[in-house]
């Protein structure tokens, strides 16, 4: 069965963007539901979508395992696996790790651009790598089935995390630094870290990751692709479009600034274009994985890699990775 899945949106939700996704066959999307924020806002992150799967139903279901993808194509709807884009929501207690696990956490990033408890991210001058913390945490995050994720990590913490780890981890959302060298797109190095332990990385979307940015063709996003899977195996790649559909700019603000700043930080941007960038032409919203698809095909792409490009590899992952460790894989 082919599936489409997103590994890596943050829109602003509505009735109208879960249609959207219906309308583009999308199975599954992995959503951001913290970028700064504690426990307690975490959890009321969760009350605010369980509510909208309480509205919707016909749409949208939370995710919790691989199986869930299978539902969502069988009854029409997208399933929503949860993940975090900063530890902020352990705070400083390793015990929380299984707890969000269990309210549905399936990814979380080690670090958000800046230095955290765990890992580096890309924005700080020094990388010492993972912390003491974060290799206790690592160690939690494979017991309970907790993804690692390293998309705004810096690349010594990157790749340490993936020597750590005792199962794959992720780039959800990333393209390759070879390609368009922003600061949030992976080395080869990092990239070979990564797929050497069974882990992925999704393609990106957004434009500041894009060569040309918003004027990138998808004919030059899916070369990217092909010369992505040539170094490394198609295997272990998909799409993780950091697709921030209808958000005000004040949204990336939080994003970039959060609390650990009173100066603006234009993070990718710059004072002259502090906002969200605009989407590429090809793809504005997800009734247009479509227009991927066909390009992969173009970039000469088979049937059966197109399948995994799209949707199957991540099935694959998830099943292998959001049980907790010995238990027997969820398909």
């Amino acid at each position: 069965m082919t599936y489409r899945i997103d590994c890596l949106q943050y829109a602003n939700w509505s009735e109208k963007v879960f249609r959207q996704m219906h309308e583009g066959g999308v199975d599954a999307v992995h959503v951001t539901i913290a970028y700064h924020e504690n426990f307690r806002e975490t959890v009321l992150n969760i009350e605010k979508w369980n509510r909208w799967f309480e509205q919707y139903p016909d749409l949208i279901f939370h995710g919790e395992w691989a199986s869930d993808v299978a539902r969502a194509r069988e009854t029409g709807r997208t399933a929503i696996f949860f993940g975090f884009q900063n530890p902020s929501p352990i705070e400083d207690d390793i015990g929380l790790v299984e707890v969000l696990h269990k309210l549905g956490a399936r990814f979380m990033q080690l670090s958000y651009n800046n230095q955290s408890l765990l890992a580096t991210g890309c924005y700080e001058a020094e990388d010492p790598g993972i912390t003491r913390m974060g290799k206790q945490v690592i160690k939690e995050m494979n017991r309970v089935g907790l993804v690692v994720d390293m998309s705004h990590s810096a690349d010594r913490s990157t790749i340490e995390a993936a020597e750590l780890s005792e199962r794959p981890i992720a780039i959800t959302h990333a393209n390759l630094h070879s390609w368009q060298p922003a600061l949030r797109n992976k080395r080869d190095d990092v990239v070979r870290a990564v797929v050497d332990n069974g882990g992925m990385m999704g393609f990106s979307l957004y434009p500041h990751h894009l060569r040309g940015k918003s004027d990138c063709t998808v004919d030059d996003f899916c070369q990217m692709i092909a010369t992505a899977a040539e170094r490394f195996g198609a295997q272990h790649f998909g799409i993780g479009s950091d697709l921030c559909q209808d958000q005000p700019d004040s949204i990336v603000e939080w994003m970039r600034v959060g609390r650990w700043s009173k100066d603006i930080d234009y993070g990718e941007g710059s004072a002259s274009a502090p906002g969200f960038p605009e989407q590429p032409a090809w793809f504005r919203d997800n009734r247009d994985f479509g227009n991927i698809e066909q390009g992969l095909r173009r970039a000469g792409f088979d049937a059966a890699e197109i399948a995994g490009l799209m949707g199957g590899n991540w099935h694959r992952f998830f099943a292998e990775n959001f049980t907790p460790a010995h238990a027997q894989p969820d398909t």
